[in-house]
């Protein structure tokens, strides 16, 4: 398929992720995929944010739920360890923040102009559960 601009695609045209067989791609890293030229992942889309997730290693329990539920491969990991966000392909969605089980959670939402270090400076305390 060509290059075509978003507008140019026909109304329920289906953009696949990838050219050609993807064997094992959950074993495959990123930059080792064979992306198609449409896909997201080959352009930064990270101006449409408002929000980004920031990553607080100190909680992360590197239980993979981020991993699985982002819709846009955006959380980096390696042999199974939470390493980062992509943030050239995150969309700010918040997926990530809200499947995330720890207590505080290990990402959070800030607004795109937040600095990382002042944010994990302040990050939230363990809330007591009421029983």
């Amino acid at each position: 398929m060509a290059n075509t601009g978003w507008d140019e695609f026909e109304i329920g045209a289906m953009l696949r992720t990838f050219d050609g067989a993807i064997e094992d791609i959950a074993g495959t890293r990123q930059e080792d995929r064979n992306y198609s030229p449409n896909s997201s992942f080959t352009a930064s889309v990270a101006d449409w944010r408002i929000e980004k997730p920031i990553f607080n290693k100190d909680y992360c329990i590197d239980c993979q739920f981020c991993w699985i539920y982002c819709p846009d491969v955006s959380i980096i990991s390696r042999d199974k360890k939470m390493i980062g966000v992509d943030m050239d392909h995150c969309k700010g969605c918040g997926i990530c923040v809200e499947v995330c089980p720890t207590n505080p959670k290990s990402l959070l939402m800030f607004p795109e102009l937040a600095d990382e270090e002042t944010e994990i400076a302040s990050w939230p305390t363990k809330e007591e559960k009421e029983k």
